[in-house]
């Protein structure tokens, strides 16, 4: 009996070290490291960019009429309307960026969930009531004339349009739609970034005017954020009728 347990291990020590060895299974690991890195860096870029998105909005602090961004926008920030929306904006939207990030997190939405209903109202009600207003009046001045004008505009409507049918969407129950409007709402909200990020790439690696640089990123910088997360969300649904038709 003893002597058939032991080879009993010893098999099953065998098939796993052959499991271990095989092919397969190396292409998953290295597969698995490769995420695990991507992810990595994602969250490391996402966190340095932010935190030059915070020293963006200090330069604003106490509030300045010309300080850095201002000090090409001196024919329109004499109107107290733009001023409203410029400042509203800016000292928002690095909240925004935040609050909006905490909603992906899975541990919160499922441990704290007040805290997450909480986050996601704050977040919703800044864009649809302060950041996406304040963004489209700034985009009907903005440099780069008409072609970076509409890029901005078009951004801010539907910015406010995709986080609108988010919260409709939870309001319903519809949780599947929720997700996928806030998907669209956040990759939205990150072209803050991804618009400096692609400025920053083609003012060093292109020959460029800068004016030319402006208008190309205006559009890229959420254009292909919005391409991104429709990918996710084709890939969601892929996965889902995979997963129903293996039931």
């Amino acid at each position: 009996m003893r002597t058939t347990l032991v080879n009993m291990m010893l098999s099953m020590e065998d098939k796993l070290i052959s499991i271990k060895n095989s092919p397969n299974a190396k292409t998953f690991l290295s597969m698995h490291i490769l995420k695990k890195v991507g992810v990595f860096s994602l969250i490391a870029l996402f966190v340095y960019l932010s935190l030059l998105m915070l020293l963006i909005t200090l330069q604003y602090i106490p509030l300045d009429l010309d300080a850095a961004f201002l000090a090409t926008k001196q024919h329109v920030i004499k109107y107290q309307y733009y001023q409203i929306a410029f400042f509203a904006h800016v000292y928002s939207s690095i909240f925004i960026l935040l609050l909006g990030s905490l909603q992906f997190i899975e541990n919160i939405r499922n441990t704290y969930p007040l805290i997450h209903r909480s986050f996601g109202i704050t977040y919703v009600f800044g864009i649809i009531c302060i950041s996406a207003p304040a963004g489209f009046v700034i985009g009907l001045h903005g440099n780069g004339g008409f072609i970076a004008q509409t890029s901005f505009c078009i951004l801010s409507i539907l910015w406010f349009y995709y986080t609108v049918r988010s919260f409709l969407a939870i309001k319903k129950g519809h949780i599947t739609e929720h997700k996928n409007y806030m998907i669209l709402s956040y990759a939205l909200t990150l072209s803050a970034l991804t618009l400096r990020l692609h400025k920053y790439i083609l003012a060093h690696t292109v020959e460029m005017h800068r004016l030319d640089i402006y208008r190309l990123v205006s559009w890229s910088g959420w254009v292909i954020n919005v391409g991104i997360a429709y990918a996710i969300i084709h890939r969601k649904k892929i996965s889902k009728l995979n997963e129903h038709f293996m039931i």
